[in-house]
């Protein structure tokens, strides 16, 4: 199943984006690949750790993988 992450909303990239990244470690040696594909763009960054994400579990964090278990604090806010 192909994903198009241009056709999901900006705030859903963004929570999205946080569930992946709940669930990886968190230094900068892992975050610096993300970096490097984004050159100070933060919607390249989002893709890039969704794409990633994407790749190993097979959908989106908050349906597949350790991200579906995630609850953001923002749920229910907007």
């Amino acid at each position: 199943m192909k994903i198009n992450l241009k056709d999901l909303p900006i705030r859903e990239i963004q929570k999205e984006c946080a569930r992946a990244l709940s669930t990886i470690d968190a230094d900068n040696d892992s975050l610096s690949r993300f970096n490097k594909q984004a050159h100070h763009n933060s919607h390249l960054w989002y893709f890039a750790v969704l794409e990633e994400y994407i790749s190993i579990h097979g959908d989106l964090p908050s349906k597949a993988g350790p991200g579906k278990d995630v609850v953001l604090v923002s749920e229910g806010i907007d």
